[in-house]
């Protein structure tokens, strides 16, 4: 994920941060919904040798899940405002020898390239962004006639647990109220729909997925709520939502997990949502 810029209605730039932990949550975040990201960009047509922005890169992942799909004679650029994911996505480019991505500093609706692009795509970037309809207008701006959008957001809506595991159900609530607190918008993923519209974009074609699984599951949607309640949870406490101290961040996983499997509960993640759609030349996005 990358940082948006500062609105007055935020009173956070991107209140996960860009440290060494949050990167490494990216990562194993990255794991868990890399197959959804894949399956949207395949359905979307990201294939051999097109060329590809990539809006909020964070540490890289979707840049390089894109890079694997273009393939060596395609391209794929990278933008975020924080340069530390700028150096920390490069560096992991030049560990893995990909001679195909690249990344920059920077708004991307802001930034100017040598040439268009055949598409655009981002991952939970726009539930960031003060006015995301604005954003997808000034983006869709270097895409090239018949080009096309792909963003994959989330939304909290489906986020449950049958029976209920009360731990991990107030541990995502806690999660959206500190979103809606800061201004970022936890039901973006479905919300897609009508910003693509207003942004002068076609109606795009969505798919929701999401994370589902027992308290003995490894690497479960347990561990991506977890982690992401423990990287928010400075901030929960600043907005008055919890004292982090009551969260006990340090046994929250492992707690969530002995109470889902006493329970026999299944826990359903946040829905993971995608939507694409390709620009035509009848397309209102301020060319």
């Amino acid at each position: 994920m990358g940082s948006q810029p500062t609105d007055t209605k935020r009173r956070y730039e991107y209140e996960l941060g860009h440290t060494d932990r949050e990167l490494r949550r990216l990562a194993t975040q990255a794991a868990l919904v890399e197959p959804f990201t894949r399956s949207y960009l395949q359905r979307a047509g990201i294939g051999l040798g097109m060329r590809v922005l990539d809006v909020g890169s964070g540490a890289g992942d979707v840049a390089f899940l894109a890079a694997g799909l273009v393939g060596p004679a395609g391209e794929v650029v990278g933008t975020d405002r924080s340069p530390m994911a700028v150096a920390a996505a490069t560096a992991r480019a030049k560990e893995q020898s990909l001679g195909n991505v690249g990344f920059v500093e920077g708004d991307p609706a802001n930034l100017t390239f040598d040439m268009p692009f055949d598409a655009i795509v981002g991952r939970y970037v726009l539930m960031f962004s003060a006015d995301p309809v604005a954003m997808l207008k000034g983006i869709s701006k270097h895409l090239k006639p018949g080009g096309v959008v792909v963003f994959h957001e989330v939304d909290w809506t489906g986020a449950s647990s049958f029976p209920p595991a009360p731990t991990y159900d107030h541990c995502f609530r806690c999660i959206v109220d500190t979103f809606h607190k800061v201004g970022t918008n936890p039901y973006m993923g479905l919300g897609l729909h009508a910003a693509f519209i207003k942004a002068g974009l076609p109606a795009p074609t969505m798919a929701v997925s999401a994370l589902a699984g027992g308290g003995s599951d490894r690497l479960s949607g347990i561990d991506l709520i977890s982690d992401l309640a423990v990287t928010m949870a400075p901030v929960m406490e600043q907005t008055g939502v919890i004292n982090a101290l009551d969260l006990q961040p340090e046994s929250l996983q492992e707690r969530i997990r002995d109470e889902a499997t006493t329970n026999g509960s299944v826990v359903v993640g946040r829905y993971e949502v995608g939507a694409w759609a390709r620009l035509t030349q009848s397309s209102t996005t301020g060319r």
